[in-house]
């Protein structure tokens, strides 16, 4: 159920609900009668609401175990690359299997090792304790035009052949783009620094990214408050 849960969340992140059944078992690989089945009994526990003909969306309820579960995923993943040698292609199905079977007292001893983090290896947002969404407003690569400069910010990290591929190039959360050319075949030719690579579509809408200047303004403004709160701790 948690896993169904967790695909769901994940879903309504890329596309407004109601989730289709055809899209719940392509993402897990199962046939639409299996998710059917599932679907009545995260319906019968008040976990998902349905629409005949159109598909699901998660309940408050069911939002907040998937957000426990999606916790416990990004920070098993981040404790595996930090302390664990783990490379980013790696973490993914080891946190798949490890994600339903720790205690809350385990995830707050990770959390706390890992000095609270915000992000995992794939810079995909950590909820927090209190189980709260986290707002994103990173769009797809594969939006974005020739010319443009933008931040990588996630990484889908499903696919660990495409993840090997991103990081042969250099590209990863924090890493700066130039679009220099999109091909009408949909290929995406990118700068990293000094060096020139190609994405395919495929790969390029698995990378989410903001404009370079909204990020750099984030920085600022962050670097602006910081004294702010420095005066407030030495001046109370």
């Amino acid at each position: 159920m948690e896993d169904y849960l967790k695909a769901i969340f994940t879903l309504q992140e890329a596309e407004d609900p109601p989730v289709a059944t055809s899209a719940i078992a392509e993402h897990l690989d199962v046939t639409p009668p299996t998710v059917t089945s599932m679907m009545e009994t995260l319906e019968s526990k008040g976990l998902v609401t349905r629409e005949k003909y159109k598909g699901v969306e998660l309940t408050e309820e069911g939002n907040t175990v998937a957000l426990e579960v999606i916790r416990h995923h990004r920070l098993i993943e981040a404790y595996l690359a930090e302390h664990l040698d783990y490379e980013w292609s790696e973490v993914h199905d080891e946190a798949d299997v490890l994600e339903h079977h720790i205690s809350e007292e385990f995830e707050e001893r990770v959390a706390s090792a890992l000095g609270e983090p915000a992000y995992d290896p794939h810079g995909d947002p950590i909820p927090g304790a209190d189980l709260e969404p986290v707002e994103d407003d990173t769009r797809s690569l594969s939006e974005y035009e020739t010319g443009d400069e933008v931040v990588v910010c996630r990484v889908r990290d499903r696919d660990p052949d495409e993840l090997r591929y991103l990081a042969e190039m250099g590209i990863e959360p924090g890493t700066r783009l130039l679009i220099s050319e999109v091909a009408p075949i949909g290929m995406f030719r990118v700068e990293v620094g000094s060096e020139t690579g190609h994405l395919p579509e495929s790969i390029a809408t698995m990378v989410r990214v903001r404009p370079v200047e909204a990020e750099d303004e984030d920085q600022r403004i962050g670097a602006d408050d910081e004294p702010d709160r420095h005066n407030e701790v030495t001046n109370g």
